[in-house]
């Protein structure tokens, strides 16, 4: 199953990418209220933004390639994987979003890290 680790972790890389993208699309949209007669202004904003269009995309080319790791690859290995994914999101949200990450998110990012090894030697 360790041969599938590549493909796995591209899925999840991509979803993570998916999550930045659209984070990035909702900050040069920036605050909005959810009120009816918003609606159509905020649809064609997300509709037209680059960032929300290349993160939907990330999110679709990710779901095909997570079809192809369920066809190859126990679902109780695959599926705890995705953690890496929160691994990967608070990271980046701290890089490139200046997001803060306190002791607490790192012991949980921790404790991923180490849940994720597990899984990967039982293959």
């Amino acid at each position: 199953m360790n041969k599938y680790l590549p493909l796995i972790l591209a899925g999840v890389l991509l979803n993570a990418l998916a999550q930045l993208a659209l984070k990035q699309g909702m900050r040069t949209i920036g605050h909005f209220a959810f009120r009816l007669e918003n609606a159509p202004q905020i649809l064609l904003a997300v509709a037209t933004s680059p960032f929300v269009l290349a993160g939907l995309t990330c999110y679709v080319v990710s779901v095909l390639i997570w079809l192809l790791v369920l066809s190859r690859v126990e679902v109780s290995y695959a599926y705890p994987l995705l953690s890496v994914g929160y691994i990967v999101t608070a990271l980046a949200g701290q890089f490139f979003f200046n997001e803060s990450l306190g002791l607490t998110r790192w012991s949980g990012i921790v404790v991923i890290c180490l849940g994720v090894w597990l899984i990967t030697r039982t293959a």
